[in-house]
């Protein structure tokens, strides 16, 4: 058996000896999770600086560095989660946005994956399907940052392509991973987009620029049942495909 075989499936993010196998930037990688309730324990604005500076060295095409990045702390974080949840509870849905995170209609395996992620998580919230209410309060929480001390804004300029958008992408998944790093969690919110007018209000973000998402940083709330779920990934084998992996090479 191959050592990719043999080694499929072993990782293993709620098993301590699986994680004391792996170096420490993979661990930082297999230890980030969604975190959706956090300690008001605030974090020293030096080490978000350093994260964000560690995170500019993300690739990205031709080095151009598209990402813009609002930091909020403090009453300024909740000025704004207290406008959006505002407009939340009082039926308004957000401004359509100019771009799409999800397609028209999911179609499998991306549908049956999607299902489950939902369903675990309000399992582990005990709130089940017919409990609407208790669903959308908890889709409120994302405008709280859930209650991170420190919330983040990403947006990108309005002209910018798909290439750059991944190159954002990278950037955020940099911050994370650094994060992690540092004993720090986080949860990446695309929710966000939906109030893409508020938060250009509320934080100045000029029109030629794109709110994509949100990010909320702090120190988990490990007593919080939410933290607990983690979704099931993919087996190596259902997305590699190492048919063309010679081993071998003739001169």
């Amino acid at each position: 058996m191959s050592s990719t075989a043999e080694n499929e499936n072993k990782i293993n993010p709620n098993d301590k000896d699986c994680l004391d196998t792996l170096n420490l930037v993979d661990r930082a990688i297999v230890s980030r999770g969604s975190t959706r309730a956090f300690l008001s324990t605030p974090v020293d604005d030096g080490l978000i600086k350093q994260i964000l500076s560690v995170a500019a060295y993300a690739p990205s095409g031709s080095n151009m560095q598209p990402w813009k990045v609002t930091v909020l702390a403090g009453k300024a974080r909740k000025r704004l989660s207290d406008a959006i949840c505002e407009a939340f509870f009082s039926g308004d849905n957000g401004n359509e946005r100019s771009w799409k995170y999800y397609p028209d209609e999911f179609f499998e395996p991306y549908k049956a994956r999607r299902r489950a992620c939902g369903i675990g998580l309000y399992q582990t919230l005990g709130i089940a399907k017919e409990e609407t209410e208790r669903m959308r309060r908890q889709r409120a929480r994302n405008y709280k940052f859930f209650d991170a001390p420190v919330g983040m804004i990403f947006s990108i300029h309005n002209d910018l392509e798909i290439g750059s958008w991944m190159d954002l992408a990278m950037f955020l998944q940099t911050i994370m991973v650094s994060a992690s790093g540092h004993g720090l969690h986080t949860c990446a919110q695309a929710a966000f987009g939906d109030y893409h007018e508020i938060i250009r209000e509320h934080l100045g973000i000029p029109d030629d620029e794109t709110v994509v998402c949100g990010m909320a940083i702090g120190y988990a709330d490990l007593k919080q049942k939410v933290n607990k779920y983690r979704p099931e990934r993919e087996p190596l084998s259902s997305y590699a495909n190492f048919q063309f992996y010679d081993e071998e090479v003739s001169v």
